[in-house]
C-alpha cells in the first residue's frame, strides 16, 4: 500500500482538498467551501494522503438529540481498494463511539455509491431508511452500526 498518512483540516488548503473529494464522490449534492469552513467548526473532517495527494475525507459528526454519531469515509476511486477507506472509516468510528455514548454510531451513504454501501454492509452498518434531498434524484442510504 501507498504511504498513508492522515490529518485534520485545519487550514484553507485543507479545506479545499476536503471539498474537492467530498464534491468528487457526491456530485448531486456539492458542497461550497463556504460550507465546508461552516462544518470543520461543528464536526471533525479528516484528509487522507498518499504521499502528497489527498486522496480520501471523512466527517465524523456529533450526535443530536434525533440522531447518533456519524462516520462517513470516502475514498477517491482510483485509491479504492488500498485500505485507506478502512484506515478513515476506523479512526472516524474510534471518534463517533467516543462521541455516542450508548447511542448507535450511523452512517449515510449516496445510494449510486456501489462501493461504499458495500464498505459499510460489510462492517455490520445495517439500512434504516432511503431519503432523496429536495431536488436531487439520487436517494441517500441512512445506516446504523449494528453489533
Amino acid at each position: 500500500m501507498t504511504d498513508v498518512h492522515f490529518a485534520e483540516v485545519s487550514d484553507e488548503q485543507s479545506l479545499l482538498d476536503w471539498q474537492r473529494i467530498h464534491n468528487q464522490i457526491i456530485p448531486p449534492d456539492p458542497l461550497s467551501l463556504e460550507e465546508v469552513r461552516e462544518r470543520s467548526t461543528r464536526h471533525r473532517l479528516e484528509l487522507a494522503y498518499a504521499g502528497d495527494a489527498p486522496v480520501g475525507n471523512s466527517t465524523v459528526r456529533r450526535p443530536t438529540e434525533e440522531s447518533g454519531a456519524m462516520v462517513i469515509a470516502r475514498v477517491l476511486p482510483a485509491y479504492r481498494r488500498r485500505g485507506i477507506g478502512l484506515r478513515l472509516y476506523e479512526r472516524g468510528l474510534e471518534q463517533a463511539r467516543r462521541w455516542a455514548d450508548d447511542r448507535p454510531v450511523e452512517a449515510v451513504v449516496l445510494a449510486s455509491n456501489d462501493d461504499g454501501l458495500d464498505f459499510a454492509l460489510a462492517r455490520g452498518f445495517v439500512e434504516v431508511e432511503r431519503y432523496t434531498l429536495p431536488g436531487a434524484t439520487i436517494p441517500y442510504v441512512a445506516l446504523e452500526l449494528r453489533g
